[in-house]
């Protein structure tokens, strides 16, 4: 070989740190061929060698197959395509194993049954597409036949998940959660007469009114109530009941009496369901978005203020 350096199987695996069946595996397997022998027959090997099985090493460790190793170290292909296309194959098996991982966080949890677990799992293996038919048809249900007011459109938008390509194993589980709430019926009855209420509670203007109560008066009235320790039916409540009564009749235009706190509190009553506050929550982690405030606590402040006011 012109004076070049030469290895025996021994040498080799000494320099590489594997092991002389692993170097002679890869010699045979025609990865690290021998450049020459011995006279006695022994397979010699050049220096390239040893930075051939350090290729070989590190694509081993990568996961990559024999026949592709072959293809790299001889030129056949080049290394950037073959880490790329390797790379794409195991963000598919990662996407594999974080369903996994999140059904199986699932049923730990809960403590699934048989059949629960293998609902948890066709949810989570559902494509873009059969998520997407998923949640139309919830949404459908809740907002059928309330015609294409652009009130409606909005809050069904902001009441729609949208699962990332590489979801993080708590987005997938939450999805798997959100997703078997679409198909509570009862939870669908609840959403739905929220939906009637919006369609309802119209302003002269046409627009919706029962939102804007909630998210102005409601939520900063109510809320230093409740940090301050006003109970209901206390007298310090009274002029927050008094505040939120004339704030809803103004904004539907209607007296301040009986009738409207009565409709007032059905309203709220209607939105006091755990399951609204659950869905909101999942449907926060599932789209990255910060964690909402439960209601619950206002709602049912307010209930217990406006009941204790209303005449038996």
């Amino acid at each position: 070989m012109n004076g070049d350096t030469l290895y025996s199987i021994g040498d080799l695996a000494r320099r590489t740190g594997l092991t002389v069946k692993t170097v002679r595996f890869y010699s045979d397997a025609g990865i690290v061929p021998p450049a020459d022998r011995s006279p006695a027959g022994y397979r010699l090997y050049g220096t390239d060698a040893v930075a051939r099985l350090g290729l070989v090493r590190t694509l081993r460790d990568l996961g990559l197959d024999l026949p592709t190793i072959r293809k790299v170290v001889d030129r056949e292909v080049s290394l950037p395509e073959v880490a790329s296309a390797h790379a794409d194959a195991l963000e598919v098996q990662i996407r594999v194993l974080r369903l996994r991982r999140a059904v199986l966080t699932a049923v730990a949890k809960r403590g699934s049954t048989p059949e629960e677990l293998d609902l948890m799992h066709k949810l989570a293996k559902l494509s873009e597409n059969e998520r997407r038919r998923l949640i139309d048809d919830f949404l459908g249900a809740v907002f059928d036949g309330l015609g294409d007011h652009p009130a409606f459109a909005a809050v069904a938008r902001s009441l729609t998940p949208e699962l990332p390509e590489s979801p993080e194993a708590e987005q997938v589980e939450a999805w798997v959660e959100l997703a078997e709430l679409f198909q509570d019926q009862g939870f669908r009855s609840t959403m739905q007469g929220m939906a009637r209420d919006l369609a309802t509670d119209r302003a002269p203007d046409g627009s919706t009114g029962l939102p804007r109560i909630l998210a102005t008066a409601v939520r900063s009235q109510v809320i230093p109530a409740l940090a301050a320790g006003v109970e209901p039916a206390a007298p310090d409540a009274e002029p927050i009941v008094t505040a939120l009564a004339a704030h809803y009749a103004h904004i539907l235009g209607h007296p301040d009496d009986t009738t409207l706190r009565r409709r007032l509190v059905s309203r709220l009553e209607t939105m006091d369901d755990p399951r609204r506050d659950r869905y909101l929550l999942l449907l926060a982690v599932i789209n990255g978005w910060p964690a909402p405030e439960s209601l619950s606590p206002v709602l049912d402040w307010t209930v217990r203020a406006l009941r204790a006011r209303l005449p038996r």
